[in-house]
């Protein structure tokens, strides 16, 4: 789903908080060593004795001599990587709010503890990365090229020479493509991946799925849309490219889908539409963009937003267009939609 305040329209760039900030000035750092991957490691914690390595999303192995300790990561990764028990050093991407509490994409990380290079789009401070000695930096990527999500591009050159960088991808896929994935890679810095909580929340994310598919099934006509709020726009997203609505899509969910010519605008993952436009798709549930960075439904003052049918009806829910890739954490996304279907009466 693009993000609200962007200013061209890619996928990078309307997902993305806030315009490019200058950096500081660079400094002088090793390469990146490369190798094969040898698995998944034990543990609670990241860090510990013996080689390391690990295959990325862009076929990039990254070996190092010792299981990573300095971990650098994408807010969103790093939640996601908490929930395993992997604790990261320093965070970047959206981390806090304006009033200093944790950002949605921070989970139930404490956000006290990390040490924040860029909270917004184009921010990440090299001098903080380098002090941090990092072992590896963690992102996802939104794009077949291999970009790094949240690493400035005027920049990545640099970030790159200071540590080994590792891509989960979360492009043209489904939800549990990388859900695995970075199950995996917690597995690989020393998470125990049969813990009895990890286990867990791997069987309520199954039980999830199936009722999400019992509720699609036994509502085939309720139509849902998938929508992000700014000032100006109103985005409508199709379901290709995007990990959770393609999963949804594939458990039978029935989502409003704009046409091919005007997915084309938004580089196939969403049409842009007028406030006063904002009824040319008819849906029964709309899905909202949770992030900080879009306008929430309850702050959305446009009369013709208030005169839509799911709106009036009540049956408007969140959803994380960035979802934080940990089982534990997908799980709401699924029971929520669920219950929304289970609930839900045709209004359009």
């Amino acid at each position: 789903m693009p993000h609200a305040r962007a200013t061209h329209l890619t996928r990078r760039g309307l997902l993305a908080a806030g315009g490019a900030l200058g950096l500081g000035a660079a400094l002088a750092a090793c390469g990146d060593d490369k190798g094969k991957d040898t698995g998944s490691g034990k543990g609670e914690a990241a860090g510990g004795s013996g080689p390391w390595s690990f295959k990325d999303d862009r076929g990039t192995t990254v070996k190092l001599d010792e299981v990573p300790a300095n971990i650098v990561a994408f807010t969103g990764v790093a939640a996601a990587l908490y929930d395993y028990g992997v604790q990261v050093k320093g965070v970047f991407g959206p981390t806090t709010t304006s009033d200093g509490k944790p950002d949605v994409q921070a989970g139930d990380m404490d956000v006290s503890k990390v040490t924040v290079l860029g909270n917004a789009w184009g921010q990440f401070s090299i001098e903080k990365y380098a002090a941090l000695a990092p072992d590896v930096l963690i992102s996802t990527m939104f794009d077949d090229a291999g970009t790094l999500w949240y690493v400035p591009d005027e920049s990545k050159k640099k970030i790159a020479q200071l540590a080994p960088g590792v891509g989960i991808s979360v492009y043209d896929r489904r939800l549990t493509e990388p859900l695995r994935r970075m199950w995996e890679l917690a597995g690989s810095l020393g998470a125990d991946l049969k813990a009895a909580r990890i286990t867990a929340a791997k069987k309520r994310f199954e039980d999830a799925a199936a009722r999400l598919r019992a509720a699609a099934r036994a509502k085939p006509g309720i139509r849902v849309m998938a929508a992000s709020a700014s000032d100006q726009l109103f985005y409508v997203s199709g379901t290709d490219l995007s990990v959770d609505l393609e999963y949804f899509k594939s458990l039978g969910v029935n989502f409003v889908e704009p046409p091919a010519s005007a997915k084309a605008k938004g580089g196939g993952w969403y049409e842009s539409l007028s406030w006063e436009n904002v009824d040319k798709y008819r849906a029964d549930i709309i899905m909202m963009d949770d992030r900080t960075s879009a306008i929430q439904p309850a702050d959305v003052t446009k009369a013709t937003w208030k005169k839509l049918p799911a709106v009036k009806a009540g049956q408007v829910i969140s959803r994380s267009p960035e979802p934080i890739l940990s089982y534990d954490k997908c799980v709401p996304l699924l029971t929520g939609l669920a219950e929304a279907l289970e609930k839900a009466r045709k209004v359009a």
